[in-house]
């Protein structure tokens, strides 16, 4: 009975160490997300509140000068939002859900990161009741190429 009770302890065992690597892959210790943002902006603290609902800590830069940060990160010109964020090496733009951030750093595309164009209603930060547009989570490259990467119908 007792060596019975020794195997599956040592399954047990050897079943959390093979489980660990994937447990943090899938996100349970994730990176810090530095927000650039406007100090007069209210939705962009409402993105940084969903963030941290799904695990992610963030932290705030304010700046009256969005223009020089989005040029400094090559975010596109049609690809803009108002707030510029960087996780890890990626570039997120605009109102990105947490779900796709988390996507991008388990799957780890050659990209330069994702944007939510503009300031669609009902992306997260964006939350208007009874009101939800359609909207594309879209990854870009330094050169400006972008494609879709996840929609919200």
């Amino acid at each position: 009975m007792m060596k019975r009770f020794s195997n599956l302890w040592l399954a047990a065992l050897l079943g959390a160490v093979l489980a660990a690597p994937t447990a943090y892959a899938a996100g349970e210790a994730l990176p810090e997300v530095l927000m650039h943002k406007d100090p007069d902006c209210g939705c962009c603290g409402a993105w940084a509140k969903h963030l941290e609902a799904q695990g992610f800590r963030v932290k705030t830069v304010e700046t009256v000068d969005m223009q020089s940060v989005k040029r400094r990160f090559a975010v596109p010109q049609r690809l803009t939002s108002c707030h510029t964020a960087t996780v890890g090496d990626y570039v997120i733009e605009g109102h990105v859900p947490a779900t796709a951030i988390k996507r991008l750093l388990r799957e780890k595309p050659a990209v330069a990161g994702l944007s939510v164009p503009g300031m669609p209603l009902g992306s997260p930060g964006m939350e208007v009741p009874g009101k939800k547009d359609a909207y594309d989570v879209v990854t870009f490259e330094k050169a400006g190429k972008s494609t879709v990467y996840e929609s919200h119908r």
